[in-house]
Protein backbone atom coordinates (compact mmCIF):
# COMPACT_ATOMS: atom_id res chain seq x y z
CA UNK A 1 0.00 0.00 0.00
CA UNK A 2 1.64 3.76 -0.89
CA UNK A 3 0.60 6.51 1.37
CA UNK A 4 1.11 9.95 1.37
CA UNK A 5 2.38 11.17 4.36
CA UNK A 6 1.55 15.12 4.26
CA UNK A 7 4.90 16.48 6.31
CA UNK A 8 8.46 17.54 5.79
CA UNK A 9 9.12 15.94 9.33
CA UNK A 10 11.91 13.40 8.58
CA UNK A 11 11.41 12.71 12.27
CA UNK A 12 7.86 12.23 12.06
CA UNK A 13 7.93 9.72 8.84
CA UNK A 14 10.54 7.36 10.93
CA UNK A 15 7.98 7.05 13.84
CA UNK A 16 4.95 6.25 11.23
CA UNK A 17 7.32 4.00 9.08
CA UNK A 18 8.46 1.82 11.88
CA UNK A 19 4.66 1.57 13.15
CA UNK A 20 3.18 0.74 10.22
CA UNK A 21 6.05 -1.26 9.30
CA UNK A 22 6.87 -2.53 5.77
CA UNK A 23 3.41 -3.33 4.30
CA UNK A 24 2.99 0.54 3.98
CA UNK A 25 5.01 2.74 1.24
CA UNK A 26 5.43 5.96 2.61
CA UNK A 27 5.96 8.88 0.20
CA UNK A 28 6.78 12.21 1.43
CA UNK A 29 5.43 15.32 -0.36
CA UNK A 30 8.86 16.45 -1.06
CA UNK A 31 9.58 12.80 -2.84
CA UNK A 32 7.27 14.54 -5.32
CA UNK A 33 8.86 17.47 -5.86
CA UNK A 34 6.44 19.52 -3.52
CA UNK A 35 8.89 21.99 -1.74
CA UNK A 36 6.52 24.23 -0.38
CA UNK A 37 5.03 24.99 2.94
CA UNK A 38 1.78 22.69 3.73
CA UNK A 39 -0.68 25.13 5.22
CA UNK A 40 -1.75 24.29 8.61
CA UNK A 41 -4.22 27.90 9.82
CA UNK A 42 -7.11 26.04 11.54
CA UNK A 43 -8.19 26.81 15.30
CA UNK A 44 -7.32 22.84 16.56
CA UNK A 45 -5.30 20.03 15.83
CA UNK A 46 -7.93 17.92 13.66
CA UNK A 47 -8.49 20.97 11.84
CA UNK A 48 -5.20 21.62 10.93
CA UNK A 49 -4.39 17.98 10.61
CA UNK A 50 -7.32 17.76 8.10
CA UNK A 51 -6.14 20.70 6.36
CA UNK A 52 -2.96 19.65 5.75
CA UNK A 53 -4.61 15.75 4.14
CA UNK A 54 -6.83 17.79 1.78
CA UNK A 55 -3.77 19.86 0.45
CA UNK A 56 -2.28 16.61 -0.41
CA UNK A 57 -4.90 14.99 -1.65
CA UNK A 58 -5.93 18.13 -3.94
CA UNK A 59 -3.15 18.23 -5.38
CA UNK A 60 -2.13 14.42 -6.45
CA UNK A 61 -5.59 12.56 -5.50
CA UNK A 62 -3.61 9.79 -3.61
CA UNK A 63 -4.31 8.75 -0.66
CA UNK A 64 -2.70 10.30 2.06
CA UNK A 65 -2.53 11.06 5.87
CA UNK A 66 -1.53 14.18 7.94
CA UNK A 67 -0.98 14.42 11.41
CA UNK A 68 -1.09 17.66 14.27
CA UNK A 69 0.21 17.38 17.59
CA UNK A 70 0.21 19.56 20.17
CA UNK A 71 1.08 19.52 24.03
CA UNK A 72 -1.53 20.93 26.19
CA UNK A 73 -0.33 22.07 29.30
CA UNK A 74 -2.71 22.76 32.31
CA UNK A 75 -1.71 25.28 34.25
CA UNK A 76 -0.93 27.34 31.13
CA UNK A 77 -5.04 26.42 29.97
CA UNK A 78 -3.95 24.19 27.36
CA UNK A 79 -0.93 26.22 25.52
CA UNK A 80 0.96 25.78 23.89
CA UNK A 81 -1.72 23.24 22.41
CA UNK A 82 -2.14 23.74 18.61
CA UNK A 83 0.46 26.28 18.40
CA UNK A 84 3.26 24.04 19.79
CA UNK A 85 5.60 24.27 16.93
CA UNK A 86 5.49 28.02 16.69
CA UNK A 87 5.10 28.43 20.44
CA UNK A 88 8.03 30.84 20.59
CA UNK A 89 6.71 32.83 16.97
CA UNK A 90 6.47 31.55 13.55
CA UNK A 91 10.05 30.41 12.88
CA UNK A 92 11.15 29.82 16.10
CA UNK A 93 13.55 26.80 17.02
CA UNK A 94 12.51 23.80 19.35
CA UNK A 95 15.29 25.16 21.92
CA UNK A 96 13.52 28.60 21.75
CA UNK A 97 9.99 26.86 22.05
CA UNK A 98 11.50 24.98 25.25
CA UNK A 99 13.09 28.02 26.56
CA UNK A 100 9.72 29.79 26.23
CA UNK A 101 7.66 26.96 28.02
CA UNK A 102 10.28 26.44 30.68
CA UNK A 103 9.50 30.49 31.52
CA UNK A 104 5.96 30.27 31.18
CA UNK A 105 6.04 27.67 33.68
CA UNK A 106 8.60 29.46 35.65
CA UNK A 107 7.22 29.02 39.72
CA UNK A 108 3.89 26.87 38.93
CA UNK A 109 3.71 23.58 40.89
CA UNK A 110 1.50 22.06 38.52
CA UNK A 111 3.32 21.03 35.45
CA UNK A 112 0.87 18.09 34.50
CA UNK A 113 0.53 18.10 30.81
CA UNK A 114 -0.50 15.72 27.91
CA UNK A 115 0.60 15.50 23.98
CA UNK A 116 -2.72 14.99 21.75
CA UNK A 117 -1.61 13.78 17.76
CA UNK A 118 -4.58 13.64 15.72
CA UNK A 119 -4.15 12.03 11.96
CA UNK A 120 -6.87 12.61 8.82
CA UNK A 121 -6.66 9.77 6.74
CA UNK A 122 -8.43 10.56 2.99
CA UNK A 123 -8.73 7.16 1.69
CA UNK A 124 -10.48 6.74 -1.69
CA UNK A 125 -12.05 9.85 -0.72
CA UNK A 126 -13.69 9.60 2.33
CA UNK A 127 -12.02 11.21 5.41
CA UNK A 128 -10.92 10.09 8.56
CA UNK A 129 -9.90 10.77 11.92
CA UNK A 130 -7.46 9.14 14.58
CA UNK A 131 -6.34 10.57 17.66
CA UNK A 132 -4.24 9.58 20.32
CA UNK A 133 -2.64 11.02 23.81
CA UNK A 134 -0.54 10.30 26.48
CA UNK A 135 -0.86 12.13 30.03
CA UNK A 136 2.71 13.07 32.08
CA UNK A 137 4.38 16.38 33.77
CA UNK A 138 6.84 18.62 32.27
CA UNK A 139 10.35 18.45 34.01
CA UNK A 140 12.33 21.78 35.39
CA UNK A 141 15.04 21.13 32.90
CA UNK A 142 15.50 18.61 29.38
CA UNK A 143 16.19 15.61 29.90
CA UNK A 144 18.10 13.52 26.64
CA UNK A 145 18.43 13.72 23.44
CA UNK A 146 16.83 11.14 21.91
CA UNK A 147 13.54 12.06 19.79
CA UNK A 148 12.76 15.59 19.15
CA UNK A 149 10.47 18.88 20.04
CA UNK A 150 9.24 18.81 23.68
CA UNK A 151 10.71 15.31 24.17
CA UNK A 152 13.37 15.92 26.68
CA UNK A 153 10.34 17.77 28.94
CA UNK A 154 7.60 15.70 28.64
CA UNK A 155 7.66 12.70 31.17
CA UNK A 156 4.75 10.34 30.59
CA UNK A 157 2.46 9.36 33.29
CA UNK A 158 3.89 6.08 35.39
CA UNK A 159 7.31 6.67 33.93
CA UNK A 160 10.32 7.65 35.46
CA UNK A 161 11.95 9.48 32.40
CA UNK A 162 11.60 12.23 29.39
CA UNK A 163 10.85 11.15 25.80
CA UNK A 164 14.29 12.04 25.16
CA UNK A 165 15.79 9.13 27.30
CA UNK A 166 13.35 6.59 25.44
CA UNK A 167 14.64 4.55 22.92
CA UNK A 168 12.41 5.11 19.94
CA UNK A 169 10.88 1.84 20.85
CA UNK A 170 9.88 2.28 24.16
CA UNK A 171 8.46 5.55 22.74
CA UNK A 172 6.70 4.18 20.14
CA UNK A 173 5.10 1.54 22.51
CA UNK A 174 3.61 4.85 24.67
CA UNK A 175 3.42 8.02 22.92
CA UNK A 176 0.54 10.03 21.51
CA UNK A 177 1.64 9.89 17.88
CA UNK A 178 2.35 6.22 18.15
CA UNK A 179 -1.08 5.56 19.74
CA UNK A 180 -2.69 7.40 17.02
CA UNK A 181 -0.98 5.81 14.26
CA UNK A 182 -1.53 2.44 15.47
CA UNK A 183 -5.34 3.35 15.19
CA UNK A 184 -4.29 3.72 11.61
CA UNK A 185 -2.39 0.66 11.25
CA UNK A 186 -6.03 -1.14 12.55
CA UNK A 187 -8.15 0.49 10.53
CA UNK A 188 -5.70 -0.15 7.63
CA UNK A 189 -5.36 -3.73 8.48
CA UNK A 190 -1.72 -3.97 9.17
CA UNK A 191 -1.70 -5.66 12.53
Amino acid sequence: MKLIFATANQHKAIEAQAILGQKVQLILPADLGYTQEIPETGNTLESNAMQKARTIWNIWGMDCFADDTGLEVLALDGAPGVFSARYAGANATMQANLAKLLTQLKGKADRRARFRSVIALILKGTEYLFEGCVSGHILEIPQGDHGFGYDPLFVPQGYGCSFALMSPQEKNAISHRGRALEQLANFLSLR
